[in-house]
């Protein structure tokens, strides 16, 4: 299916659009308040920007000083330029441990990769500790957000999951319930497994750190008993030293939960020493490329700040119209019609960044400043050069600009389009309009004032 297509099925489902607006809203909301508590919350975003573009413009160093305080910790850094690679260091690490299970931490850069279809390929049982995380693997769908990965599940299609699935399901319909009752199925298969397999929301350069942030403690549970714990990280996830850490965390958990610190988070530094109580015997770090360098050499950089939040999203008026798996990426929302070009190629996705009302909303609340309309209007602009727009697109923007190089002819036109429109409609609603269906077809349009806002204007200077 066509972004379009998948779209359309989507303003198409009700239950859809009530369940994203519900958990965008209550972040949206969340966020304002954290934000509005926070001491000079504008200087706070301009230094994890700053951060961010240092790390990014000296990359190659960061990287070399990480991989050698992370391998004096004790851990083994393997390299991936792409998905492919990063799946098959994981699936050969995994073998020689002799695993048949893993216990999985939330990662969008597993999904990135498609490592849970290339463990499933494998033979290896994948246990998703993360509660939301749970619920898609049951119903067998991927993640639409990157925070609340199953924020278009309702409570009713999720207890109907957990009575399908679980060996002993809740016994009434109560959220704690449900909650009991995933934790009585997921325990001791947390447990149990014989690896580990994290993301890294932050990696510390001057350590050789990783660090996980959750609201559940899933991490800590299905990371520190296994005897292999394996992190798959994107090469950008690089900050100089804790301090820096420090101070991204405080970033992102206000812009993604509203938070001041999220519930649980975790420094791993090695594997077990001999004087620890506890941890895995092998520590494995996969540090990914995946198109991230070509990024930083074609004008994507400041993508490269990126923390995750998933505000943009949240604030997004199109996402939250749509969902998130009708961008048909990992990565949904403003930063999905970003990336997901990047990672997959413009020609397959160049409806994406024509999502997008460009009213600026997500630049505006992301904690690390990224200018997303402008990247996105720069896809827009590869995509007319390269000749990827349909002819109708194109035909169209001629005519538009041969009326608009034409004053009279314009206001002509758009007066005569203002009358249509309102001779169309009946009580100030148009159900229904000629060349606007796609509108129409799942809201109606308002009808248009009397006249322009040049006519008005005009009239206004006259008085």
């Amino acid at each position: 299916m066509s972004f379009i297509d998948r779209a359309a099925a989507a303003l198409a489902d009700p239950v859809l659009k009530t369940a994203v607006e519900r958990t965008a809203g209550t972040a949206e909301a969340n966020r304002a308040v954290a934000v509005e508590a926070f001491p000079d919350f504008a200087a706070a975003r301009a230094r994890a920007a700053a951060i961010k573009d240092h790390v990014i413009a000296n990359l190659g160093e960061y990287l070399e000083r990480f991989e050698a305080n992370a391998v004096a910790a004790g851990a083994r850094v393997h390299w991936a330029g792409t998905a492919d690679e990063a799946c098959a260091i994981v699936v050969d690490i995994c073998r020689a441990a002799g695993a048949k299970t893993v216990a999985r931490s939330k990662s969008m850069l597993g999904e990135e990769i498609g490592l849970p279809h290339a463990l499933a390929e494998a033979g290896i049982e994948r246990i998703e500790t993360d509660l939301a995380e749970h619920i898609i693997q049951l119903a067998d769908e991927p993640p639409s957000h990157i925070v609340w990965p199953a924020m278009h599940k309702t409570r009713d299609q999720v207890s109907a999951l957990f009575r399908r699935h679980h060996a002993s399901p809740h016994e009434d319909e109560s959220i704690a319930a449900m909650a009991e009752s995933a934790r009585r199925h997921l325990r001791e298969r947390m447990l149990g497994a014989d690896i580990g397999i994290s993301g890294a929301n932050f990696l510390v350069a001057d350590t050789g750190a990783v660090c996980t942030v959750t609201n559940e403690g899933n991490a800590e549970l299905s990371l520190v008993p296994p005897r292999v714990h394996i992190v798959t990280a994107g090469i950008e996830k690089l900050v100089p030293s804790m301090g820096h850490a420090v101070h991204m965390l405080r970033m992102l958990a206000r812009s993604a939960t509203g938070a001041a610190l999220t519930q649980y988070t975790t420094f791993y530094s090695g594997p077990k020493r001999a004087d620890d109580a506890d941890g895995p015997e092998e520590m494995h770090i996969v540090l990914v490329d995946n198109g991230r360098t070509a990024m930083r050499e074609e004008g994507l950089a400041e993508m490269l700040r990126c923390i995750r939040c998933g505000a943009c999203m949240n604030h997004c008026v199109v996402f939250r119209q749509i969902g998130g798996h009708a961008y048909g990426g990992t990565y949904p929302g403003p930063m999905g019609a970003v990336l997901t070009p990047a990672l997959s190629g413009l020609a397959a996705n160049r409806d994406l960044p024509q999502a997008c009302t460009l009213n600026g909303k997500c630049q505006e609340v992301c904690p690390v400043a990224i200018p997303l309309p402008t990247l996105l209007r720069g896809w827009r602009e590869r995509s007319w050069r390269e000749g990827l727009e349909p002819v109708t697109t194109r035909w169209g923007v001629r005519v538009w600009a041969c009326l608009a190089k034409r004053p009279r002819l314009y206001r002509f036109a758009t007066s005569a389009a203002i009358l249509g429109m309102r001779l169309w409609g009946g009580g100030g609603w148009s159900r229904s309009l000629p060349l606007a269906g796609g509108w129409t077809r799942h809201r109606d349009m308002p009808a248009p004032e009397a006249a322009s806002f040049m006519a008005q204007y005009a009239r206004g200077r006259r008085r």
